[in-house]
């Protein structure tokens, strides 16, 4: 159900005024996604729930910061406006190529916010078990390697999404795995 209210609210949305409204969005869009998961391996418990939304908002983040020129041009703004204010950021700023000093302070604050979220998500890997944990680690792999390619790019999102390289996200694998390893 909060899928499909995710897919209405992109209707009437277009702009999010803090990173709380956009946390808001994220816990209808991406959230349900991970909570899914973890009941299809067996494995929901609302400790684990709480863990995993941390690592889907994360996610969703930093595929808003990717995509700020495409969804930009779909006439919608995910970067808060409270963000954008912080850094001098104006909608116009949006659209410059190469990314203005403004956008990518905005967008360098959007992805530290993710990586925070990544790194309180991470215990859930030591909580699960088997292909469960494999693939948990995965995505936190690919959430840090995202924002690996972010600051590659200098935070400059302006002609596309920074793409994240698979050396980066067997690297974070790998190191996820080892960090949870002594907690399991």
């Amino acid at each position: 159900m909060r899928l499909i209210e995710a897919n209405r609210q992109d209707q009437r949305v277009t702009r999010y005024a803090s990173g709380s409204d956009l946390a808001d969005y994220c816990a209808l869009s991406a959230n349900p996604v991970g909570e899914l998961v973890l009941h299809l391996v067996g494995a929901a418990t609302p400790e684990r729930v709480a863990l995993s939304d941390a690592i889907c908002t994360a996610l969703q983040l930093l595929e808003h910061c990717q995509d700020v020129a495409e969804d930009r041009a779909r006439g919608r703004v995910y970067l808060p406006a409270e963000d954008l204010a912080r850094a001098g950021c104006s909608e116009v700023d949006l659209a410059s190529t190469p990314a203005t000093p403004a956008l990518r302070a905005a967008v360098a604050e959007q992805a530290a916010r993710a990586q925070r979220l990544l790194a309180d998500g991470e215990p859930l890997v030591a909580r699960l078990r088997g292909a469960a944990r494999i693939a948990v680690a995965g995505f936190v792999a690919g959430g840090y390697a995202a924002r690996d390619a972010l600051v590659r790019a200098g935070y400059d999102v302006s002609a596309g999404a920074p793409r994240a390289r698979r050396r980066d996200m067997a690297r974070h694998a790998l190191a996820v795995l080892w960090r949870q390893r002594r907690r399991a």
